[in-house]
Parts: C-alpha cells; structure tokens; sequence
C-alpha cells in the first residue's frame, strides 16, 4: 500500500501545494489556475510532466468535475442531491464512494475492493489528508479524483458559508 499526503496552504491567491510520499519526498506538485472561469488543478510529477488535470463544470445546478489523466477524460464527478449528508457519484469509473464526507474520512471502492482510504489530519494549518493508496491503482488517477471530491466540498462549503451570511 502506498501512502500519500497532501497538505494545502491556509491562505493562497490560488492553489499550490505538493503531495509527499511516506518517505517526506516530494512525488506532485499541484496547481490551480488564478484566473479562470471555473477551478482547475494541474497535477505534475517531479518532472514538471503533467499527468493529471481537474475541471469544474461551470453552470450547472449541482457541482462537477471532470479528471483527465494524461489527456484523457477517465471520470466525472458529480455531487448528487441529498438533503442531510454529501453524496457523489463517480461517472466513467466502477468507483464509489463511501464513509464520512463531512469529516474528510472516506473510502473510494470498487467492486468491494479499497481503492484509497482518505483520513484528514486534524489540528494542522490548512487542509492535511493522508491517502491509503492499495496496491495495483493507478496513483495518478487515484489522486486526481480524491482532488475532485476535495474541490466538490469546497465548493460546496463556499456555497454553503455564502448562503447563510
């Protein structure tokens, strides 16, 4: 089983951050477009080689996002409707997910089988997660879509926050 962690910055004017590996060395590097309609991450690895991009799907009634990894389209995540807890569905994949969205303690399945376990770390500056990658996944894959749900919930979270001032 792999291990990654990725730890974003509390105040950034757009996303950069860096997933290390258990061994504290660095394996990605992630990026968000500062001007852009919509969010986008590109993930590099250490190579400055990008191999993973995330989009939101602008003007929609529920957030989406769409993951490519090396240039192809290989899933869409959607938030579905749901009154008291989070629920998303992983089109493109036989992925799903499952566990405790609000406190960012959640497994990806597929067919049964663990794909990732996401933990966060709690009392820690910004947003820390620790991700249980099983063996055989594709590791960019993995991490572009457990970057969806992340940006899913934080679009959600701003909604959210927006609606009740």
């Amino acid at each position: 089983m792999a291990k990654l962690y990725m730890k974003q910055k509390i105040f950034s004017w757009k996303d950069r951050f860096t997933i290390k590996d258990q061994n504290d060395s660095d394996r990605y590097t992630v990026e968000g477009e500062l001007i852009s309609i919509g969010k986008k991450l590109h993930v590099y690895d250490m190579n400055n080689n990008e191999v993973a991009f995330v989009q939101q799907k602008v003007l929609t009634l529920l957030p989406r996002f769409f993951v490519f990894v090396n240039g192809t389209q290989v899933a869409e995540i959607v938030k579905e409707f749901t009154i008291l807890r989070p629920k998303y569905r992983i089109e493109g994949l036989n992925w799903e997910v499952k566990g405790d969205l609000f406190d960012h303690d959640y497994q990806i399945i597929e067919n049964g089988r663990e794909i990732v376990r996401i933990h966060k770390v709690w009392f820690s500056w910004g947003d820390s997660y620790e991700l249980d990658i099983a063996d055989g996944a594709n590791e960019e894959m993995v991490l572009a879509v457990v970057l969806a749900i992340d940006c899913v919930l934080d679009d959600s979270d701003t909604s959210t926050a927006a609606a009740t001032n």
